[in-house]
């Protein structure tokens, strides 16, 4: 067993779906942005509030270096078009307790969160789904003129015809156990596991 402390980072979504900070002996973690996207009079905000203020749940501001690596994972993933900031910020504190020693895992049913913290190799677990079936390279297209571009290119619109781009998938694995099985009790919690096992 490893005696590496145990952390969890927790987004907005795992809030709205009803996790509750006291139902895991983890330590928890979230970004400062967290308080602001839940609606003030939710049971949600209210959870959330009652967590920072008795400590349970710290808040925390991720270094310039984890974001930029979340950043570009989330672009050679093509997902960085579909990710907040507040979403960059949830993978890149994953990455930086990563770094000082933790075995993080990042609640959230976010897919977009999942593909890149499984690209980075980071542990996953959503609440209200069974989270990704496939991890997802994906590619963007111009649906007009069908010209492609980069996972990672800056701009929303084709070059050539000036239509707003899409994404579709460039490749994409089956990740071992994502028919439902792999279903892991998170406090009162049923939560559906990824980790950094790759897939076939």
């Amino acid at each position: 067993m490893s005696d590496k402390r145990r952390a969890v980072v927790v987004d907005t979504t795992a809030f709205i779906a009803g996790f509750d900070a006291y139902n895991t002996y983890d330590e928890v973690y979230s970004i400062p942005e967290i308080e602001r996207e839940l609606m003030r009079g939710s049971m949600a905000k209210t959870r959330l509030e009652m967590a920072i203020k008795s400590g349970r749940l710290k808040i925390r501001e991720p270094t310039s270096k984890a974001i930029r690596e979340a950043e570009s994972a989330s672009k050679e993933m093509g997902d960085f078009q579909s990710l907040s900031e507040a979403d960059i910020k949830i993978i890149a504190l994953a990455i930086q307790l990563r770094d000082e020693g933790y075995e993080p895992r990042i609640i959230t049913d976010d897919f977009s969160i999942q593909n890149v913290a499984k690209k980075l190799s980071l542990e996953y677990a959503s609440i209200t789904t069974h989270g990704i079936k496939y991890h997802l390279k994906w590619i963007l297209y111009c649906p007009a003129c069908r010209k492609t571009y980069p996972p990672d290119y800056k701009f929303e619109n084709c070059e050539n015809c000036g239509t707003k781009l899409k994404r579709k998938p460039l490749s994409k694995a089956l990740i071992r156990g994502s028919k439902g099985q792999n279903k892991k009790e998170f406090g009162k919690l049923k939560l559906s596991e990824g980790g950094d096992e790759r897939g076939p």
